[in-house]
C-alpha cells in the first residue's frame, strides 16, 4: 500500500506538481487527424490547462490557451484564418506561436509597433504522425517525437479510436502492467457475461523486465509453454503512459487530476492477396462507454478495462490496497515514477527521452507476431490467429465503430461482413 502523499504524487498532473513536471517532458497523442476533416478548431483540457487545438487555413496545427488575452473570451468560438485563429468578440488574431499578429482596432485607431507586446498567450507545439496529433507541454528545448516502428509498417489499416474515462490516469496506466487481469476480466468475465460456465485457461507464471522506453511483462497460461511469444517476447508498458500488444497502441493522457483521454492506435495487416495496399487516410472515431440508458458497456475490451478503472474510484485510495505477487509490475512502475520524478526535480533527463533524430526515426518494440504485420499472411491464415481472426467478424476492443470504417476495413481486408 501507499501513503496518502504518495499517492498524492502519482496521481496529481496538474502544473507545479512533480507528476505533471514529469509527464510534460514527453510528447502525447492528443486527437486525430481526422477530427478536423470538418471542424477545424477543438476545444481541449490537458494537464489541468484548458486549451485550443486548431488547423489554420494553411494546414498549420496550434494548440494554445483556450482564453483570448484580450477580454478572456473563448477561442472555441473564433475561426480560423490563413495563419492563425481569430477570436470572435473583437477580432485579435492570434498564431501558433501564442504570439498576438492583429488587433484590429488597434492596428487603425491606435497603430504602435508596441501594441501587441506582452498580449501573447500559452502555446504548445503540435506534430502530426501516424493519423494522430501530438502535443509537447513542457520546457525546452523539446526532445524527438518517437516514431514507434509500427508506424513505419506499410500494407496496414490503421484507425484512432478515442474515448474521455472520469478517473485518474494513473489507474489506467497502472493496467498496462497486470497480466493476470486479462484471465478473469477479460475472459471469465466475458464468458460469464455470456452465459458460459468456460473458465479460460489460468496464469501459472509471470515475470516483468525493464528496458529503455518501459516495462515488458512475460507471462505462462495453461496450454501454452516457454516457447510461446507472450513468454519470449512478452508486452510492453509504454513509458511513461502507454501500452503496446503488438496490434495496437493504447495511451492514458491526463485530462486533469479527475479524467483521462484514452488514444488507441489499432494496425491489421492486410492479407498478402490484397496488397499493396495504401491507407489514404487514417480515420479517427469515439468511442462510447455508457449505453443509451446510461449503463457502463461491458462486452467489448477496452469498455470492460474502463469499468474497472472507474470502478476503483475517481482517484484510487492506494492506502486500502493489498498487493501480491501478480502485482510486481505495479510495484516496479511505481517505484519507477517516484525515481524518475526525482531526477527530474534534480534536472536530470527522465527516462526515455529521445534526442537523436535518426533513432527516433524507427524506435523498435518487443513485437509479439511481429514477422506477421511486417510480412504478412494469406487470409486463409487469419482463422490460425485468434487476434487476427476475432478482426474478421467485429472490433473487439471498443464498442461503437462506425459502420463507415468497418465497410472501409472490410474492402482493405478484402471480406464482406460475416
Amino acid at each position: 500500500m501507499l501513503t496518502e502523499a504518495k499517492n498524492q504524487l502519482l496521481t496529481r498532473v496538474g502544473p507545479r506538481t512533480k507528476m505533471g513536471d514529469l509527464l510534460r517532458r514527453y510528447w502525447h497523442p492528443i486527437a486525430g487527424v481526422g477530427e478536423f476533416d470538418n471542424n477545424p478548431i477543438k476545444p481541449i483540457r490537458l494537464f489541468g490547462e484548458d486549451l485550443v487545438l486548431y488547423k489554420d487555413l494553411s494546414g498549420c496545427y496550434g494548440l494554445i490557451a483556450r482564453q483570448c488575452p484580450h477580454r478572456r473570451a473563448d477561442l472555441a468560438h473564433g475561426w480560423v484564418e490563413g495563419n492563425g485563429i481569430r477570436c470572435n468578440y473583437h477580432g485579435w488574431l492570434m498564431n501558433e506561436k501564442g504570439a498576438c499578429i492583429e488587433q484590429p482596432y488597434e492596428d487603425i485607431a491606435n497603430p504602435s509597433p508596441h501594441s501587441k507586446d506582452r498580449c501573447g498567450t500559452d502555446a504548445y507545439p503540435v506534430r502530426e504522425l501516424a493519423g494522430m496529433l501530438w502535443a509537447y507541454m513542457g520546457p525546452h528545448p523539446a526532445p524527438e517525437l518517437p516514431v514507434w516502428e509500427p508506424f513505419n509498417w506499410r500494407n496496414g489499416f490503421a484507425e484512432v479510436v478515442i474515448c474521455e474515462v472520469p478517473c485518474n490516469w494513473f489507474q489506467c496506466q497502472e493496467n498496462s502492467c497486470d497480466p493476470v487481469h486479462f484471465e478473469w476480466m477479460h475472459d471469465n468475465w466475458s464468458n460469464v457475461q455470456k452465459g458460459s460456465s468456460v473458465r479460460a485457461a489460468k496464469h501459472l507464471k509471470v515475470e516483468f523486465e525493464e528496458f529503455d522506453y518501459g516495462f515488458v511483462y512475460k507471462r505462462v497460461r495453461e496450454g501454452a509453454g516457454e516457447t510461446d511469444e507472450t513468454w519470449t517476447v512478452g508486452r510492453v508498458t509504454l513509458w511513461p503512459n502507454g501500452f503496446f500488444l503488438g496490434d495496437h497502441f493504447e495511451w492514458r493522457v491526463p485530462i486533469d487530476d479527475d479524467n483521462t483521454l484514452s488514444i488507441s492506435w489499432f494496425f491489421t495487416r492486410v492479407p498478402t492477396e490484397s496488397e499493396p495496399y495504401v491507407q489514404d487516410k487514417i480515420p479517427t472515431w469515439h468511442a462510447p462507454i455508457k449505453d443509451e440508458q446510461g449503463r457502463w458497456i461491458t462486452s467489448h475490451v477496452m469498455n470492460q478495462d474502463i469499468v474497472a478503472w472507474v470502478g476503483q474510484g475517481v482517484i484510487a485510495d492506494r492506502s486500502k490496497e493489498n498487493l501480491r505477487s501478480s502485482d510486481r509490475g505495479i510495484v516496479l512502475i511505481r517505484q519507477r515514477f517516484f525515481d524518475e520524478m526525482d531526477r527530474v526535480e534534480k534536472g536530470h533527463e527522465p527516462k526515455g527521452i529521445i534526442r537523436d533524430p535518426a533513432l527516433a526515426k524507427n524506435v523498435e518494440l518487443p513485437t509479439i507476431m511481429k514477422k506477421i504485420f511486417v510480412e504478412g499472411i494469406p487470409l486463409k491464415d487469419f482463422e490460425k490467429y485468434p487476434v487476427l481472426k476475432a478482426r474478421l467478424t467485429d472490433f473487439r476492443w471498443h464498442a461503437g465503430q462506425p459502420k463507415e470504417i468497418r465497410r472501409a476495413f472490410e474492402q482493405a481486408i478484402g471480406i464482406t461482413a460475416r
